[in-house]
């Protein structure tokens, strides 16, 4: 079986990442490695910052490993926060966050809205990016408990509940995280 490094502190994505998985390949926490250092994110882009992830933890630790990032890309702010989105209001509080967004759509009709996630794996030396898109729009209010970051606010096409509103399993079906995560595990199949 194939054990890998996910290259992330935050529990969260541990877990939607460990429910996508499965038994498919064993998935080790940076806490797992005994890594406890704070990854900077200082990339531009999305695919920047998973590769720094994941090259920290192959260059610091020589194990197969993954990173990713994902940003929620709003239409009407010109794709903002996009890279930024897990600090956009100047805080790690998804609160604030959601707060910042819904304020500087008050008034505006277009509420498009896309979240993508990129995924950098390195696995034998070799460094490959996955990319998962899901469409949608921004609510004028939060709707549900669940998940966590934008989830409360956003819903994608096709569906009348918010992320915040979807168990686990549904949301790992179609989210951006659940779409890459998805693309790695066909691809680790073909090895």
């Amino acid at each position: 079986m194939i054990t890998l490094v996910f290259a992330t502190n935050n529990p969260n994505k541990q877990q939607e990442v460990q429910a996508k998985v499965g038994a498919a390949f064993k998935v080790l926490s940076l806490a797992d490695i005994n890594c406890t250092h704070d990854i900077a994110e200082t990339g531009l882009t999305l695919d920047e910052n998973a590769s720094i992830k994941s090259r920290y933890v192959f260059n610091n630790y020589q194990l197969n490993c993954f990173g990713d990032d994902t940003g929620l890309e709003i239409e009407a702010l010109d794709n903002q926060p996009g890279v930024y989105s897990a600090r956009y209001s100047g805080t790690r509080d998804s609160e604030k966050n959601i707060d910042l967004v819904l304020q500087k759509l008050t008034g505006i009709t277009n509420r498009n809205a896309r979240f993508r996630t990129v995924i950098s794996l390195i696995i034998n030396s070799k460094e490959y990016i996955f990319e998962g898109i899901v469409n949608g729009a921004i609510r004028h209010q939060r709707s549900g408990t669940g998940g966590f970051g934008y989830d409360a606010i956003f819903e994608p096409n096709g569906y009348d509940i918010t992320f915040a509103e979807m168990v686990l399993k549904e949301k790992n079906k179609i989210s951006h995280r659940g779409l890459a995560m998805q693309k790695l595990i066909l691809f680790l199949q073909q090895l």
